[in-house]
């Protein structure tokens, strides 16, 4: 059973920092491309910042230079190290987990989010 558990959320000063951590289990997580997404109030989800499995990281260019994705493959877990945080940062964050086989079909995994809420 694959699962992916966010944590780390919360409430913070705008200016502030926050660390996620998604912890995965039931996945050959060296072998996933790992990300972080995020979905606001009335908004569609959207990506925030992906790693893959030779650690490239890309990032959204909202969060470039404030947020730094990063994993451990030894611990099966990806973080997300959000500094300067701004009020347009609110948001539910998922962390996702994708895999392609052989064939191409991609196989994609989700987290049930945490929330982060930044005040001005």
């Amino acid at each position: 059973q694959v699962q992916l558990v966010e944590s780390g959320g919360g409430l913070v000063q705008a200016g502030g920092s926050l660390r996620l951590t998604c912890a995965t289990s039931g996945i050959i997580f060296s072998l996933n491309a790992m990300g972080w997404y995020r979905q606001a109030p009335g908004k569609q989800r959207e990506p925030v910042a992906q790693i893959s499995t030779g650690s490239s990281t890309n990032y959204a260019d909202s969060v470039k230079g404030r947020f730094t994705i990063s994993r451990d493959n030894a611990k099966n877990t990806v973080y997300l190290q959000m500094n300067g945080l701004k009020p347009e940062d609110t948001a539910v964050y998922y962390c996702n987990a994708r895999n392609t086989n052989g064939w191409g079909k991609i196989y994609d995994y989700w987290g049930q989010g945490t929330q982060v809420t930044v005040s001005s």
